[in-house]
């Protein structure tokens, strides 16, 4: 493909000669002759002269030394959305697998692509242009809207509304019970009914093996536009707000809210009963004990704000010197106050 034509579709200014050919899209360090790469973080600069692209997407004033480009306000988004130039996302074809146990009831979209082992219980109502592949299961009353995509094994459990355009990876499970139990005189525990449901709007993607638990009473909402990553877990009656990021193995309590744009990086634990206002960014690893307003970037454990956990550390990395000072000082107190 020209470079001029890749320009042009995904509308960045040319830099550069509108025929030089290009085969495929890479990072800088694995790019070759004849593909096109991206700069967007400043840091990787020094790789400019090492990388072998042909042409780099870059920020408009980047200086690429005379380097072919194609200029974006957005080079990841515009390297995206290149991606897909050169490698179309692939849709089984329609059809339904002679292996696919379908409830007599259900109702099916236009077009689906039902792969084998597929279980669909009684009183299911799924869209147009769905794929779900081998062993995917959808318990009974559940409602799916257009162009689901639900990789192998992933799990719709009863009475789940999910709406238009969601993905669902390997092993994703909608709707599984939430964590309620009572204690008993004796010291067992009682199962508290989960008599609730999850509901996940509109292009939502939900990863491998994360779960969303249905709520004991009323719903679990994973709002639109969200991204859930791996290995999360959405605690009973939490929500999750618009084009909010969950990354590897985040976990909710139960009834936590997390408002719009939140990114709650790798492994953060959220408490039970918080609400985390909107634009909020947590780092990695930290615990979110009460509620946190919104726009705040949060660390630690428990959290506190970014800029003060910074100097915290900083300040521990200096601890054994600090102690070792404050021993020569403690002793040359006691000596004074001994020869006194």
């Amino acid at each position: 493909m020209k470079l001029g034509e890749i320009a042009a579709r995904l509308q960045c200014h040319l830099d550069g000669p509108e025929e030089l050919e290009i085969a495929g899209v890479a990072g800088m360090d694995e790019a070759g002759p004849g593909e096109l790469t991206f700069l967007a973080n400043p840091k990787y600069l020094r790789k400019l002269a090492t990388t072998r692209a042909a042409a780099i997407i870059a920020n408009p004033g980047e200086d690429l030394g005379g380097r072919p480009a194609l200029r974006s306000e957005n080079p990841y988004l515009a390297f995206a959305k290149a991606l897909e130039l050169f490698h179309a996302l692939y849709r089984p074809p329609a059809g339904i697998h002679p292996t696919a146990v379908i409830a007599p009831d259900v109702k099916l979209g236009r077009n689906p692509s039902i792969g084998p082992y597929v279980v669909i219980e009684e009183g299911v109502e799924l869209g147009d242009d769905c794929v779900l592949k081998s062993h995917v299961v959808v318990y009974h009353g559940a409602r799916i809207g257009h162009r689901f995509f639900a990789h192998s094994h992933a799990v719709v459990r009863e009475f789940v509304r999910v709406g238009d355009d969601v993905t669902l990876q390997n092993g994703a499970a909608i709707g599984t019970d939430g964590y309620g139990f009572a204690r008993q005189d004796d010291g067992s525990y009682y199962k508290i009914m989960q008599t609730g449901t999850a509901v996940i709007e509109d292009g939502v993607e939900i990863q491998a093996y994360a779960c969303i638990d249905r709520a004991a009473v009323g719903e679990t909402r994973i709002h639109r536009g969200a991204k859930i990553d791996n290995l999360v877990q959405v605690g009973h009656g939490c929500e999750v707000g618009e084009n909010s990021l969950l990354c590897g193995q985040v976990g909710l309590a139960g009834t936590s809210r997390v408002g719009r744009n939140v990114i709650l990086t790798g492994q953060v634990g959220v408490a039970g009963h918080v609400t985390i206002g909107d634009g909020v960014i947590v780092s990695a690893q930290s615990g979110i004990h009460s509620d946190v307003e919104p726009g705040r970037v949060m660390s630690g454990s428990p959290a506190i704000d970014h800029a003060q956990w910074m100097k915290c550390v900083a300040a521990y990395a200096r601890l054994p010197q600090m102690f070792a000072t404050y021993r020569k000082v403690r002793e040359m107190l006691e000596k004074r106050d001994s020869q006194s």
